[in-house]
């Protein structure tokens, strides 16, 4: 089955207060908003993917009889995704973050090559901008 699987096509995130997440992902980082659903959903496009923020508490509820039949789903607690950033990216990343009020919460040199920085978004979860060699991708 490996070989039947191209990549990741979208990574959820989970967010109380959609208008802050959307003021972060659109404001600070730059995505391209897809669409919004009220208070239950934004997503966006990132590169060849997508990010779905969604709120938990929208999500865990089943779909009615005239909606898309997703299964319920949510979290508790700070989630984690990562964005490939080329190297020569990175640093001009970092500073944008900084200069829009957003703490670096690290910074790694990674042993087999390339850096990270971490930072969180309004929802505490740990946001990484990385080089794709941290896992011998390039």
């Amino acid at each position: 089955m490996n070989d039947m699987l191209e990549g990741m096509l979208e990574t959820a995130l989970y967010a109380d207060d959609l208008d802050k997440a959307e003021a972060f992902y659109e404001g600070v980082l730059g995505l391209q908003k897809i669409t919004r659903a009220a208070n239950r959903h934004v997503f966006y496009r990132c590169g060849a993917g997508v990010l779905l923020i969604f709120n938990p508490e929208e999500t865990t509820k089943p779909a009615s009889g005239h909606a898309l039949q997703v299964p319920p789903h949510g979290t508790v607690g700070s989630g984690h995704a990562c964005f490939r950033v080329s190297a020569e990216n990175l640093d001009t990343i970092g500073r944008q973050l900084k200069a829009a009020g957003v703490d670096i919460e690290s910074e790694v040199t990674w042993p087999q090559g390339g850096r990270s920085i971490y930072f969180r978004d309004p929802a505490g979860n740990s946001l990484e901008c990385a080089e794709a060699r941290i896992w011998g991708i390039e």
